[in-house]
């Protein structure tokens, strides 16, 4: 069993993620919530949890009883602190990602990173989560950087349309992008690969298959 550390696990999509990690057979969720009171929820599922604020020092996350062996960043700052969240928070975890030998990093970001400037109400966020990802893109880690389109809170429907670059906007649920976050954990899947997803007609493990042969 492989340890991931989830920061944003108290997030909407960062608890979807956590309790699909739970399910699985192959990975023991390590939920990183930012106050002491959010220990408690997952403490009543079992499951694992460590106090690092994204804002502060973030090396606590990795001082836990079973090391961290992946990372996913599902954290957002809900368009309040983007700079201090999205992007200085998360560079702050990959630099220290690097330093604990993590062997793969997958970003949840948004489709619009390339061009935040054609999205002017966004514009800031998208800057920021771009910073991010150059970031991580450099860091020398492994990565996945997965840039879904605008989320809903609908029921899966485990196929999605996926493309390095789709060249359209669309939506797609929370469960469907948690669902492709953890299998991008898999060592054989989207290494060092940045795509885009939104609802479609593809099984998401025949999408990502298709990302994993174009990045090998």
């Amino acid at each position: 069993m492989e340890n991931i550390l989830v920061a944003g696990a108290n997030g909407t999509t960062g608890k979807k993620i956590v309790h699909l990690l739970k399910e699985s057979q192959y990975f023991n969720p390590v939920a990183m919530v930012r106050k002491e009171e959010q220990k408690a929820y997952f403490e009543g599922h079992n499951i694992e949890s460590v106090l690092a604020d994204l804002e502060d020092d973030v090396t606590p996350a990795f001082k836990t009883k079973s090391k961290i062996d992946k990372v996913v960043f599902a954290a957002g700052s809900g368009g309040k602190k983007v700079v201090e969240v999205d992007q200085e928070g998360a560079k702050k975890l990959i630099d220290a990602s690097n330093k604990n030998s993590i062997r793969k990093f997958v970003m949840l970001s948004s489709m619009g990173v390339d061009n935040p400037e054609e999205m002017s109400e966004l514009k800031d966020y998208l800057k920021a989560k771009q910073n991010a990802d150059e970031h991580l893109k450099n860091s020398g880690l492994n990565y996945s950087i997965v840039r879904p389109g605008s989320l809903t809170n609908e029921k899966p429907s485990n196929e999605i349309e996926l493309e390095a670059k789709l060249n359209k906007r669309g939506e797609i649920s929370r469960d469907d992008v948690a669902q492709t976050i953890v299998r991008t954990l898999n060592d054989d899947v989207a290494n060092k690969a940045t795509f885009e997803i939104i609802k479609g007609n593809t099984l998401i493990g025949k999408a990502l298959d298709k990302i994993s042969k174009i990045d090998a």
